[in-house]
């Protein structure tokens, strides 16, 4: 039996520990509001003060739907640091998306911006199991943030709680339909923290700027990196190109994360004077693949900050390092520390190197699973002969010999043609090698000849049926499209995916008799 045998260190009590050893390091900076970590804590302490004073338990859930600013910083880490449940949700979604995953959650307390309790008003009260409304700013029926804080008798320490006790749960972006909520327990957060402060290479100096939403799951591997190493978050209350790349030369920013959209519209807006973001020493990039052509002039932009990360919110994550983006620009990198993937055919037997199949991986960064949905869990589920659980992606991709990974699809964006798989990544790559084409997504649709066929859908001045001859050139016979059209701008969700499923359902029929 071990003489000592010091308990896990979890994401409440990095918080404590930073608090005395980095008690007057910089925290967390807002505008040109700055709290070090002394009083952080102070503030993390009022609000599950706060919580505990209405009557919240260990375990309870507490919803947060607002725009960034400090009280959300207080607001999530504050209900974690109280042994709570914190629930993150996407400012962006409809108000009946909000309403179903606050109902899912069972949340007991929500606390919101004002602009957002505003429109939350009328829906939130078909909701009786909410014990209290707080909001940034006063509101007929709501609390106010400010003065909860004010009149609160505050904990004098954080929660004692268990690695297996709930830390939060992440909704999917855009969710439609029946929630689903990726739930992390305490274990799974510290794990995040540990090994995402290795591959991102964060240490205790590491100023981390924080512009995606705080309900991202990619904001929160940087907060929890972060929080881990002693360093001190930078959030920005909404992104800009300009605004941007000031603020990285006058804060001497090192670490961020950004979505490719951000970092696309960074390239766009012309060339980056890198006198002015050669502090960064790590910049991530995640929530959809960036095509090779643009990640080489990433790299020509940023140089060795630059990493692409893989992953998933219900847990799997790969790294391209930035010494590997040479010799294997188009892949995704390997596995982090930690993490194993397969890929299985469709008969879920495990690929050769080189072979197309679902991405499935098994590790510590994994969820407990999703809250009240064990169908769900089951379609996620691969069993491997020894009996583990894996986790399915939904993805599409290979690995090399050397064990890099290399994305091919999403499982649900395959088109059947004429029996033939078709996987829009490799039309798309093709098509935006076009001058007159910006972005593309490659969708199947109806057709009665075929039961799919593939459809462009771009942003540019490409001629619509000019595009699709040129494209049809280039592309295998089976991969040919039958038509185009050109849209503004692609929808997405705000991690920077494109919403295939909404350009599907307006352009459905539009080549049925193709």
């Amino acid at each position: 039996m071990a003489w000592f045998s010091p308990r896990p260190l979890l994401l409440p009590q990095m918080l404590d520990l930073n608090a005395e050893a980095r008690a007057k390091q910089p925290a967390l900076i807002v505008d040109d509001l700055a709290w070090t970590w002394s009083e952080r804590v102070t503030q993390w302490r009022r609000w599950a003060g706060v919580l505990t004073g209405l009557g919240l338990r260990k375990g309870d859930r507490v919803a947060v739907v607002m725009d960034n600013a400090p009280e959300t910083v207080v607001a999530l880490l504050g209900t974690v640091y109280g042994g709570f449940v914190a629930v993150p949700i996407n400012v962006s979604v409809a108000e009946p998306a909000i309403t179903g995953m606050l109902s899912d959650s069972h949340a007991i307390v929500l606390v919101c911006n004002g602009a957002h309790a505003t429109r939350l008003q009328a829906s939130v009260r078909q909701l009786p199991t909410l014990l209290a409304r707080i909001s940034d700013e006063p509101q007929e029926g709501w609390q106010t943030f400010s003065d909860l804080l004010t009149r609160v008798t505050p904990v004098s320490r954080a929660a004692e709680i268990s690695p297996t006790d709930e830390c939060n749960i992440i909704y999917s972006s855009g969710t439609t339909g029946l929630p689903k909520g990726s739930v992390h327990d305490h274990r799974c957060r510290a794990a995040w923290a540990y090994d995402m402060a290795v591959v991102l290479r964060y240490h205790p100096s590491a100023r981390t700027l924080c512009t995606l939403g705080l309900y991202s799951n990619i904001t929160w591997v940087a907060m929890l990196a972060t929080i881990l190493a002693g360093g001190s978050l930078y959030v920005t209350r909404r992104f800009d190109v300009a605004a941007t790349i000031d603020y990285i030369a006058e804060n001497s920013i090192t670490h961020t994360a950004m979505v490719p959209v951000q970092l696309q519209r960074m390239l766009e807006s012309g060339p980056i004077d890198k006198q002015r973001v050669m502090s960064l020493q790590s910049l991530m990039c995640c929530g959809s693949p960036l095509a090779p052509s643009v990640k080489q002039s990433v790299v020509d932009a940023f140089g060795n900050a630059f990493l692409e990360l893989y992953g998933l919110t219900e847990g799997l994550v790969t790294v391209l390092q930035p010494e590997d983006m040479g010799d294997h620009l188009s892949s995704v990198g390997k596995p982090a520390p930690g993490q194993k993937i397969v890929i299985l055919d469709n008969e879920d037997r495990i690929c050769s190197a080189g072979e197309s199949g679902e991405i499935v991986g098994y590790g510590q960064l994994q969820m407990a699973g999703y809250h009240d949905r064990p169908d769900a869990n089951e379609e996620a589920t691969w069993v491997d002969p020894d009996g583990k659980r894996w986790l399915r992606t939904g993805d599409i991709g290979k690995l090399d010999a050397d064990g890099y990974l290399y994305l091919v699809d999403r499982k649900k964006d395959l088109i059947i043609s004429g029996g033939q798989n078709i996987y829009p990544a490799d039309i798309e790559a093709a098509i935006l090698e076009h001058d007159d084409v910006g972005e593309v997504a490659v969708i199947g649709v109806a057709s009665d000849r075929w039961g799919e066929t593939p459809l462009a859908v771009f942003v540019g001045g490409a001629d619509h049926e000019a595009l699709v001859e040129w494209t049809n050139a280039r592309v295998g016979k089976q991969q040919r499209i039958s038509g185009a059209g050109s849209v503004v701008e692609l929808p997405r969700n705000p991690n920077g995916k494109v919403l295939k499923r909404e350009l599907r359902a307006t352009y459905k029929e539009i080549l049925k008799h193709a």
